[in-house]
């Protein structure tokens, strides 16, 4: 099995926002072949039932809007700058969230 990491957060075995280790892991970008590129840049991140999908404000219930948007930001923020610029980041991922 592949070892995932995240640049978002040290440990995927614990929530980014609460620290619990209930936890699902959450790839941020969604869409057909966007999950193998989430896996290649580490972009996820841990979060419990209630922040993933089970919430009403959870990133899956609410995209594009607060806690998924944050995380979107970051990672977008995290690719300018380590590995590329806006334009080859909307290539990959078809918008920008900045």
């Amino acid at each position: 099995m592949k070892k995932l990491y995240s640049v978002i957060q040290d440990d995927l075995s614990v929530c980014f926002v609460t620290g619990s280790t209930n936890v699902a892991i959450h790839h941020i970008f969604p869409g057909k072949g966007r999950r193998k590129l989430c896996e290649k840049y580490g972009f996820l991140a841990a979060l419990e039932p209630e922040y993933h999908n089970m919430g009403s404000q959870s990133v899956h219930a609410a995209p594009n809007t607060g806690l998924d948007l944050k995380l979107k930001q970051t990672a977008q923020r995290y690719f300018e700058e380590h590995y590329g610029t806006r334009e080859e980041f909307i290539n990959l991922f078809l918008t920008s969230y900045l």
